[in-house]
């Protein structure tokens, strides 16, 4: 098993991407500690995976939150090893003369701003022990202007700039940070959106038809393996993008 052993994190477990990865890891022999917001689904989730996992309900806008999550992994498994960022919340496709300020705020304190933290905190541990290894959710949303609204966009394209300032940081540390860039995939993050832009959803939806499917959460998790195991023991400060296609046409 190529996780034989090993302590996780997983944010946004209780569906999606980062249910899939928790159930993966698990499957490859990783304990798993499983977050989210929405206890209720995160608790059914962790149920329902065979190995050794626990939950945790945290708010990654919450800073008490995202520091309880790191500690909660060291006590019950004595360390960490892997902490997978996937937490995240959509805009409403607003272009920047539209997005409020509270939706801009509450973007950046979800999708980068506790991810930075959940990244501060980890480090930590992982220097003491001398490795560790980060994996970022990102998005095509984060190199690309025209697959979301602006203030998704721009917590995508910073959580990319962190992913990669963070691998050549720590790069002789024994710590390694990659992200993945998922395409369209079938998750339910939208029932995150609100309010809905007209505009920016007819601008969007012009790139949107160029994807050639969605993918499954199981293929993204797969992504996540790789660079989680040995396999990908070379690669650091990397963007792995898993869309299908969608942006090699641009």
């Amino acid at each position: 098993m190529k996780l034989d052993g090993k302590a996780v994190i997983v944010t946004g477990a209780a569906s999606g991407m980062g249910k899939a990865i928790a159930e993966l890891f698990a499957a490859e022999g990783a304990v798993v500690l499983m977050t989210d917001i929405n206890e209720e689904e995160l608790k059914a989730a962790a149920d329902a995976i065979e190995g050794r996992t626990a939950f945790l309900k945290v708010d990654m806008a919450n800073a008490e939150d995202v520091e309880a999550m790191i500690d909660e992994a060291v006590s019950q498994f004595g360390t960490l090893d892997i902490l997978v960022n996937n937490a995240g919340i959509m805009d409403g496709f607003e272009p920047v003369g539209d997005i409020p300020d509270d939706k801009w705020e509450k973007l950046f304190a979800v999708n980068t701003t506790g991810v930075m933290k959940a990244m501060r905190k980890a480090t930590g541990v992982f220097l003491e022990k001398g490795s560790g290894n980060i994996i970022n959710i990102a998005s095509t949303g984060g190199f690309s202007g025209a697959h979301a609204g602006a203030a998704y966009a721009a917590t995508k394209h910073a959580v990319i700039g962190l992913t990669k300032n963070t691998g050549f940081m720590y790069a002789q540390k024994g710590i390694r940070c990659n992200a993945i860039a998922p395409g369209a995939v079938q998750t339910n993050i939208g029932r995150s959106m609100t309010n809905i832009n007209e505009f920016g959803m007819e601008r969007c939806g012009m790139t949107h038809g160029l994807s050639p499917r969605a993918g499954e959460p199981s293929e993204i998790a797969a992504a996540a393996l790789f660079l989680a195991s040995d396999d990908s023991s070379f690669v650091n400060g990397e963007v792995l993008t898993v869309d299908g296609g969608w942006t090699a046409a641009f």
